[in-house]
């Protein structure tokens, strides 16, 4: 298990983010729109050019192939793309307790991607990510295009497989109550700072 390091990084108008999350840390990031949480997040992921430093450990983002970065530091972005015609073709392994878990039948793997509502296709991104088992997850509004229920059924599932991998995350959201149920640390953009927000957040 190891911290999540960032260290002097800067992207867009950011700069000097110094953050550090620990092994199953949830840590919220919010900000205005176009303050640059998914950049940030896209820079975490050695998805888009930055400056500072992005550590894993005592092993550094820029020592290591972008391919296998990106497989264990993974980003889950709020749109999906999908590239083969049916569901299960995108996952590497079977994820049949993930797909009960987010309200999803197990034969969906079978099902064509073209009949895929906004809603299942983002719940289907977020098991499809975890079947590669990633040591960090980069969390872009997860729920930001589901129903109450289903919002709850996708945080319940992803607070209890983040605290049994224990894996560092940052999740972006725009909603207090959901920053209060899901985060242990509350982040957000101001300006071109990064701060920490004192609000009691989730245990």
């Amino acid at each position: 298990m190891a911290n999540l390091k960032l260290h002097r990084v800067a992207i867009g108008d950011l700069e000097d983010v110094e953050l550090e999350i620990s092994p199953g840390e949830i840590a919220c990031l919010s900000g205005p729109s176009g303050s640059g949480k998914s950049r940030l997040l896209r820079a975490v992921a050695d998805l888009e050019r930055h400056r500072g430093t992005v550590a894993l450990g005592d092993r550094r983002q820029q020592d290591t192939p972008a391919h296998q970065w990106r497989r264990e530091i993974m980003m889950i972005p709020a749109e999906s793309a999908w590239w083969f015609d049916t569901v299960g073709e995108h996952f590497a392994q079977p994820m049949p307790q993930a797909l009960a878990a987010v309200g999803i039948p197990e034969d969906a793997a079978s099902w064509p991607v073209t009949r895929l509502s906004s809603g299942e296709k983002q719940r289907l991104a977020l098991v499809r990510a975890l079947s590669f088992a990633p040591r960090v997850l980069l969390l872009d509004e997860p729920t930001a295009n589901l129903d109450r229920e289903s919002t709850a059924q996708v945080e319940d599932w992803l607070r209890h497989y983040i605290r049994e991998q224990k894996c560092p995350v940052l999740w972006v959201a725009h909603h207090e109550d959901q920053i209060a149920r899901v985060a242990n640390r509350h982040l957000r953009i101001d300006g071109k700072r990064l701060l920490e927000d004192d609000a009691e957040t989730a245990p």
